[in-house]
């Protein structure tokens, strides 16, 4: 009996990939695009809507011509950036603005705004977030106040609002399916999650009309079928989430205190809570880790803005490297930071400090820092970042975690990821399989077509492929570490 394959489209921050998953977890194929970035002003990040549509056609249509497993594959899952905002007309599909990206910051004032209403409490108690243009809400008030006609055609019902995952499911679908999952309307902050619905009040506080709001799924549903003249074939879409919830699940992270944390353009760390809703007394985020046949698993998150797009700074704007794996040998090259301190706060320091007026700071360079000093605190600062986290997470859930499960871009550098166990003193655990953003919308979308039984059931395929053990003494870990919470005075006590 042929074993059947699925379709994982992971559309993120700097690229859209393909990729075809077997059952048992393997990558049988994939295909990329690199997703070019906006910045039309200073704080601010776009895509074009467009190009995150051709390229996803372009990715798909690649495995299903040069992959022969791809005809056994009836089902796709959808994984995605969050937050990232595109309103489009609901005649037309045609997008009002560009995408607006979440690292962007131009609604900072108007956050700053709100503020001063004394309304965050309020927000935080219904939505698990806080008041920060991170999230969507503020993106789409922007679009309707700046765009001209915007809001009139809002209010007429002419207009709809999606994340990323929504608008391809839109474009996908051929228009017929205006629908997001539980996770990724959970970070728009408008979406309540414990009533589980769209929030009036919120809607009111931002200025939003319901009509764009798209319908909320569980992450495992019948999303529709992909229209047959996209890539050849019916695809029923049977899976999405956003991408750090996705690769909770990929990591088989799904039971309280089990915990992932992922290094891409930034980083997302995740603690499974179970299935009670509570507020962070640390100023990190409460956000559904999935939710399925209409049960809400929840999580603690901490989210890093910058973790791999130092790394790429560092490539592009000051040619200190010319490869990513570069920046792993000018690490191990020195003994160590010889006192310089890399905050790599380019749009701002996230969880737990929310400081949007943060920016970039190089510290402690003398006359004999060398590129390699300057490289190897770049890639330190991930981890004092990450145990920033993670003592936040310990003080509102009495737990720190025994191991970390970790995935992205950059823990394929093995400096960083001995640096972090020896930062967080616990091993460090890299997946078989890498992938684990896409895995996990496979294995929900496997879950919808039967090819498992359960998230249980596919998650049992998870394999560790390399551990890192702390090598460092706590001693040296702790003079490490009082001197970066010393540079983060800087700007925390301004």
């Amino acid at each position: 009996m042929t074993e059947p394959t699925i379709l994982a489209l992971d559309q993120g921050t700097t690229s859209t990939r393909a990729i075809l998953f077997s059952k048992d977890g393997a990558v049988l194929g994939t295909a990329q695009k690199q997703l070019p970035q906006h910045y039309p002003q200073k704080s601010w990040v776009e895509h074009n809507p467009e190009d995150i549509w051709q390229d996803t056609l372009t990715v798909c249509r690649e495995i299903f011509k040069n992959h022969a497993e791809s005809k056994n594959c009836t089902v796709m899952g959808i994984t995605n950036q969050r937050e990232t905002t595109i309103v489009w007309d609901r005649k037309t599909g045609k997008p009002v603005y560009n995408a607006i990206v979440w690292q962007d910051r131009r609604t900072a004032d108007f956050c700053a705004s709100l503020k001063e209403k004394n309304v965050e409490q309020m927000i935080t108690e219904k939505t698990g977030l806080l008041i920060d243009p991170y999230f969507s809400c503020t993106k789409i008030h922007w679009i309707l106040e700046n765009v001209d006609g915007a809001r009139t055609r809002a209010e007429n019902g002419e207009l709809a609002f999606g994340t990323v995952d929504c608008f391809l499911l839109w474009r996908l679908t051929n228009g017929k399916i205006h629908a997001t999952d539980a996770t990724n309307a959970s970070r728009t902050g408008l979406f309540n999650i414990i009533t589980q619905e769209w929030d009036d009040a919120l809607l009111s506080l931002y200025d939003i009309p319901r009509s764009l709001l798209p319908e909320v799924k569980d992450n495992i549903a019948d999303f529709g079928m992909v229209d047959p003249a996209h890539f050849g074939s019916e695809l029923t879409i049977g899976g999405m989430a956003g991408d750090q919830h996705a690769a909770l699940i990929g990591q088989g992270c799904l039971k309280p205190s089990m915990m992932k944390s992922t290094y891409g353009t930034g980083c997302f760390a995740l603690m499974h809570i179970g299935d009670e809703f509570r507020v962070s007394a640390n100023r990190l985020l409460t956000t559904l880790a999935y939710r399925i046949n209409g049960k809400s698993s929840y999580a603690i998150e901490g989210s890093i803005f910058v973790a791999g797009a130092a790394v790429q700074w560092l490539r592009d704007n000051l040619g200190l490297i010319s490869s990513s794996d570069e920046s792993e040998i000018l690490s191990n090259s020195v003994d160590d930071n010889n006192g310089v301190y890399f905050v790599p706060a380019f749009t701002g320091l996230g969880a737990p400090y929310w400081r949007p007026d943060a920016r970039a700071m190089i510290s402690g360079m003398t006359r004999d820092t060398t590129k390699a000093h300057i490289v190897r605190a770049a890639l330190e600062s991930q981890a004092y970042q990450t145990l920033d986290l993670l003592n936040a997470m310990q003080m509102d859930t009495n737990i720190f975690p025994q191991v970390l499960r970790v995935d992205g871009g950059l823990v394929r550098n093995g400096f960083v990821c001995q640096f972090l166990s020896d930062m967080l003193q616990i091993p460090i655990e890299l997946p078989d399989t890498t992938e684990t953003t896409a895995l996990g919308a496979a294995y929900l979308a496997g879950v919808q077509a039967g090819i498992y039984t359960d998230l249980q059931d596919a998650a049992q395929h998870w394999q560790c492929s390399k551990r890192y053990t702390p090598k460092m003494s706590p001693a040296d870990q702790q003079a490490l570490y009082s001197e970066w919470k010393k540079n983060l005075s800087f700007f925390l006590t301004r």
